[in-house]
């Protein structure tokens, strides 16, 4: 790393990882990254439920008392689906050489895409068991996903992981973990890749959600605010993607394509074929 390089880069602040240890057990950031998204993407979904004037002819698709019970389906999704998505999509030979290591979620390993997999099936399940519209659910639940979507890259950056490629721009940081995952590279400044995650997926998504949901009566078309999401994340996602640091040694890494965007791609189109369809089918 040249001496102007080291110059200009900001330093990582190397904060710890685990925000309280009581004993034997330690509270991680990651762990209440987490616990925020959820709790906080109830709180919004209550809000969204009480507000009829969001719905069409103010009428919500159930009632308050039910999303407690979907906060439990969704947790459940997300917990099960990622910890399985990064299993499959990621590492599946080390997790077929060590199946001992798939139920260790203390150790790190969660995928969004495996989430959103096991968030679907969740939606779909509760919609069921509760006779209720599963696309207004869905829309329900991605109105506040952007929510998690940013503590979760915040706790990424805190944990100094998920880093971005090699950089000159002058917010590029040296991060501890690259240094130690490419010994063969000089240490270099990065980008901050999961700060760009936070804004693009978090942030802007769930401004432009709310600007939906509360501006445009999109909530009134069930799944419209759903396939936004897939396509918006797609689209967040691909561009962080430019930035971030493509997963080591991955079969989709090839050119200018990561794990990341090729996970992506079905999501995207995906998302605009619900788009579509929200927005011609005949409302009842």
């Amino acid at each position: 790393m040249s001496m102007l390089t080291a110059f200009l880069a900001i330093p990582f602040p190397n904060l710890d990882p685990v925000a309280l240890q009581i004993g034997p057990v330690a509270i991680k950031w990651y762990g209440l990254a987490y616990l925020a998204g959820l709790v906080l993407g109830w709180i919004y979904i209550r809000r969204l439920i009480t507000s009829n004037r969001l719905w069409a002819n103010d009428t919500p698709p159930f009632s308050l008392a039910k999303v407690d019970d979907l906060l439990l389906y969704i947790t459940a999704g997300v917990v099960l689906g990622g910890r399985l998505g990064f299993v499959l999509f990621y590492e599946p030979g080390y997790y077929l050489a060590n199946p001992q290591d798939i139920i260790a979620v203390w150790k790190g390993g969660m995928a969004f895409h495996g989430a959103l997999v096991g968030c679907i099936v969740a939606i779909w399940v509760f919609a069921r068991n509760n006779g209720v519209n599963p696309w207004s659910t869905g829309d329900l639940v991605t109105a506040a996903v952007p929510i998690g979507l940013f503590f979760g890259r915040v706790a990424n950056f805190v944990n100094g992981e998920l880093y971005g490629r090699p950089t000159t721009m002058p917010w590029g940081m040296v991060f501890p973990e690259a240094a130690i995952n490419h010994p063969a590279i000089e240490p270099t400044t990065r980008h901050p890749s999961q700060l760009y995650e936070a804004l693009l997926e978090g942030l802007v998504l769930f401004i432009v959600l709310r600007v939906m949901t509360h501006h445009f009566g999109a909530l009134k078309r069930p799944g419209l605010v759903a396939g936004t999401f897939l396509a918006g994340y797609a689209l967040a996602r691909s561009t962080a993607e430019l930035f971030r640091e493509p997963h080591f040694a991955h079969a989709f890494n090839v050119g200018p394509l990561t794990a990341g965007i090729a996970y992506s791609i079905p999501m995207l189109l995906l998302g605009l074929m619900v788009i579509y369809w929200a927005r011609t089918r005949e409302l009842k």
